[in-house]
Order: C-alpha cells, then sequence, then structure tokens
C-alpha cells in the first residue's frame, strides 16, 4: 500500500492587504446627499476652469441665528448694543424685550425696532449692521484628520478648511482634492485643486471660497 507524505504546511506568504480605511463609505454616502448615484463622480472641472454662478437677484443678506448685529440709536447711546441672535431667531433689547430677527434683512429689521421704540422715544433713528456672520458648515472627507462636519467662518479659502480638518493622513493625494458643490436648480460638480497650488498661491486656487453645504474631498 502506497504510502502519502503528510502535507506540510506552505511557507508562502500572502501579501499584506491594503490598511483598510473607513471613510471611503462615509465619502459615497455624502456624496449621496450630492447625487442621486456614485456612478458619473469621475468627472470634474479644474478650479481654473470653474465658472462661479451669479448670485440670485434677491441676494439681500437675512439675518439668522448665529450672527452678532450691530444696533444703533441715534442719540440714544443707552439703547445702542451689539446682540447675538439667539437660536431661537431672536434678540434681546433695552425696553423691547424679545424682537424677532431671523429672516429679516438689516434694513427691515431696522424699520421694525424704529417702529417700537416710538412708544418710549421721540422720532427714534435705527440703524442695524452685520458685525460678525453665523460661521457655515461644509463636510470634510477622506484622508484628513478629522472627518464630518466643519463650522469655518464665512469667506473661508478650502485651505482654512483643511487646516480645521487637522490636515492630511500619510495616505492622502495632495493633488487629488475635491469640492462637490450643489448649487440650486443644478446637477452637482466636482471641482479640482492640487494642494502645492493653494500654498503657493497659483490660479484661482487661493481665492476660492467655500460655500454652506460643500463637501470637500481628499483622496
Amino acid at each position: 500500500m502506497r504510502r502519502v507524505p503528510p502535507l506540510m504546511p506552505s511557507t508562502h506568504r500572502q501579501p499584506p492587504s491594503a490598511p483598510r480605511r473607513p471613510w471611503r463609505s462615509f465619502a459615497c454616502a455624502a456624496l449621496l446627499l450630492l447625487a442621486p448615484a456614485c456612478r458619473g463622480l469621475g468627472k470634474y472641472t479644474w478650479v481654473d476652469d470653474y465658472q462661479e454662478k451669479p448670485p440670485p437677484v434677491d441676494s439681500a443678506y437675512r439675518i439668522a441665528a448665529g450672527d452678532l448685529l450691530n444696533i444703533r440709536v441715534w442719540n440714544q447711546e443707552s439703547l445702542t448694543t451689539q446682540a447675538r441672535v439667539r437660536e431661537d431667531g431672536r434678540i434681546s433689547l433695552l425696553f423691547l424685550d424679545d424682537v424677532e430677527a431671523a429672516g429679516h434683512t438689516p434694513a427691515l429689521l431696522s424699520q421694525q425696532i424704529q417702529t417700537r421704540l416710538k412708544d418710549y422715544i421721540n422720532h427714534p433713528v435705527v440703524t442695524v449692521a452685520l458685525e460678525m456672520a453665523r460661521p457655515i458648515k461644509v463636510t470634510m472627507v477622506g484622508e484628513v484628520n478629522r472627518i464630518g462636519p466643519l463650522e469655518i467662518d464665512p469667506g473661508a479659502s478650502l485651505l482654512q478648511a483643511l487646516a480645521g480638518a487637522g490636515g492630511f493622513t500619510e495616505y492622502a493625494h495632495k493633488d487629488r482634492i475635491f469640492v462637490m458643490r450643489q448649487e440650486e436648480g443644478a446637477a452637482p460638480e466636482r471641482i479640482r485643486f492640487r494642494y502645492d497650488d493653494l500654498i503657493h498661491a497659483e490660479g484661482r486656487a487661493p481665492t476660492f471660497r467655500l460655500r454652506p453645504g460643500d463637501v470637500v474631498v481628499v483622496e
């Protein structure tokens, strides 16, 4: 009877698998908020070729919770103040207590305050100015150290957002930085950047400004 030699354990080692990066499923989920599906996201526009959409016709600023307002009442220093719009959309002023502010333009709010102050002051003249706008929210995805929602100042640059997310991971491709933007009534756009252009102020990259709802993806 022929003997079958015992099987020897194989000495051949499988190559180590690439490190798993769980952000990819999160990235797809974030991008799905902007597009019906992940397919077709290969198309992009370099920032130097990106055409900003014109602002809407009614571009007057609307006050919102978190805004800091400068309220001046002419010849009434005790009533001149700064007020932060609360989460309920109101501000508190001397004599008037709660005043609805959210959703109004600064000009409309000044008229409303002026009308209500007539019960206490003869011929009040009120001006309302935006001292500091509320932060805007963007979403950071991919090879950055802190992924997820990020609050930044209005008019912040992409470089500032990357710094707010803690910079790149060791796997980041610094020439593959994208901003996903969804304009109202338009298809989502994918805008590509190079990190070197951002830090060396090359082209339009350093002057690009993020908007509420943008998704920043670093591959």
